[in-house]
């Protein structure tokens, strides 16, 4: 099998009156719509996803705008397996990387934090002033960052969260980042572990701030002419895509390594001086002077950087736009949500239990999809309650003997040599190649190929150069001969031609007889 990629989105309706959204996986090559899940009308940053992992089933979360509930799907099901209800309205969402821990926020500024599988509420706190609007975990899980109405942005261990003993800290910060003068509209985790690891954050104040969690100060301000409503960053963290919260739709591209002159050199880190170091999207010692600007021409909703590093772009009419990164060159658009808006856009390799594509286990008549159990997902506590805290059991999934295994781990049926090569499929750029089995030329022909054509065109040159040479020599020939035959007289032409055919004739004759 080969790795394939999913487009992960989904819609809210303008408008309670004009009906509710959707869920929808497309395929990223084709825009086709793979499945569909109804009944949902999440806002933006209220859509949260785990894949299929650990020999569970997927699941994801979709906080409703109009009422205190959280709709709860899983892959196997295209309908709603769980309505939760919450203390409260759910403004931001979001899911650590395990996909065990769930985290919402409010407007009021206040933070819950659940497991999914018991439905425990472990903590629930006043976290800011005014309405939290962004909520990340980083990438090892290790701390929740939080953003808000009131400008700034906070750090929150989640071990102190989860001890109980820590209860009566848990509402202070690990730490706190405030630079920004208006409301954070979008923040980005970047890789590494916590604190190790830098952040992004997007503001109303027309600014993105680079931060240094480690040291836990400012390195970088880069200033837009317009205000930032979300926020695109590469996984290499070479370069960043902040689009604009105007009716235009602009989305600019920030560089964060600068190339000099001289090729040979190494390419150099662009910013860090600290809160004076103010880079605007109009200097060129932000990057290289390439093309920067991406003019949508509508409402920007939402931004995402697809596995292959494909810039997608959600819109307020509902359409689904991929660009090619180095070129900014529009590949697709998916226009299957014209009349919603797009609320979250992400991308995800195709879940081995998506309802309708499910795989077959050759061994087996039995499907995945009855083989793979479901993340336990239950009703989240309202309250917070001790003695359901400490009857707690924390469950896990064992493996079981051979002889009696009725679902088989991927790691136990594809092999690494299968896994190496199919890797290197989904990695290789289109453009390179080298992805195994496709019909392109390999990049190590490409040398020889060009040398056996220029040789066919010197070739092609002297067999066209022989051939004129011939043509001119018969045609000057047939009208030297021509010319010369003008100069008798037209009888005598004639007469000559009647004892040529007659001649011929006898000659025939005798032949014959």
């Amino acid at each position: 099998m080969h790795l394939h990629e999913l487009i992960f989105c989904a819609t809210a309706s303008p408008s309670p009156a004009s009906g509710s959204g959707s869920i929808t996986f497309h395929d990223i090559d084709t825009g086709a719509s793979l499945a569909s899940f109804k009944q949902t009308n999440a806002s933006p940053h209220c859509t949260a996803f785990s894949n299929s992992r650990n020999v569970q089933g997927g699941f994801f979360f979709a906080a409703q705008p109009d009422k205190s509930l959280l709709h709860a799907y899983n892959f196997q099901k295209d309908q709603i397996s769980l309505k939760i209800v919450l203390p409260e309205k759910l403004t931001c969402v979001t899911l650590d990387p395990s996909g065990d821990l769930f985290a919402g926020g409010t407007a009021q500024g206040r933070i819950y934090l659940w497991e999914i599988s018991s439905g425990i509420l472990f903590n629930s706190w006043d976290a800011h002033y005014r309405q939290i609007n962004v909520l990340r975990f980083t990438s090892d899980g290790a701390a929740l960052l939080s953003g808000s109405d009131d400008s700034g942005i906070s750090a929150w261990s989640v071990s102190r969260l989860l001890d109980e003993d820590s209860q009566n800290t848990h509402s202070l910060p690990y730490f706190t980042l405030s630079d920004h003068t208006l409301p954070v509209t979008d923040i980005i985790c970047g890789m590494g572990a916590f604190p190790e690891c830098r952040v992004l954050s997007s503001s109303i104040d027309h600014s993105v701030k680079l931060w240094d969690l480690s040291s836990r100060s400012l390195l970088t301000t880069f200033m837009f002419p317009e205000a930032i409503s979300c926020l695109a960053w590469e996984p290499t963290e070479r370069l960043f895509f902040a689009a604009s919260a105007s009716p235009e739709g602009a989305i600019y591209q920030m560089n964060l390594f600068r190339q000099p002159e001289d090729k040979s050199s190494p390419a150099r880190a662009v910013g860090g001086g600290g809160v004076n170091d103010i880079i605007h999207h109009t200097d060129e010692s932000s990057g290289s002077g390439k093309k920067r600007l991406i003019n949508v021409g509508q409402p920007i909703t939402c931004l995402s950087l697809s596995l292959t590093c494909n810039l997608l772009v959600g819109t307020s009419t509902g359409l689904i736009h991929i660009y090619d990164t180095p070129t900014h060159q529009l590949l697709r658009t998916i226009s299957t949500h014209k009349g919603l808006s797009i609320s979250y856009l992400a991308t995800l390799l195709k879940p081995v239990d998506l309802t309708g594509h499910v795989s077959f286990n050759l061994n087996s008549s039995v499907t995945s999809v009855d083989m793979i159990p479901v993340k336990p997902v239950v009703p989240f506590q309202r309250m917070r309650d001790a003695k359901a805290r400490e009857s707690h059991e924390v469950t896990m999934m064992l493996q079981t003997q051979a002889n009696e295994q009725e679902y088989e781990d991927e790691s136990e049926f594809y092999s690494k040599d299968s896994f190496l090569r199919d890797h290197a499929y989904f990695s290789a750029p289109p453009s390179s190649g080298t992805r195994p089995g496709d019909n392109s030329v390999p990049h190590s022909r490409v040398s020889e190929l060009e040398a056996e054509v220029t040789l066919l065109r010197s070739q092609l040159g002297q067999a066209k150069g022989i051939n004129d040479m011939m043509w001119e020599t018969i045609v000057q020939k047939v009208i030297h001969n021509h010319d010369k035959g003008e100069g008798n007289a037209s009888g005598e032409r004639v007469e000559d031609g009647r004892q040529r055919k007659r001649g011929r004739t006898d000659s025939d004759i005798e032949v014959h007889s």
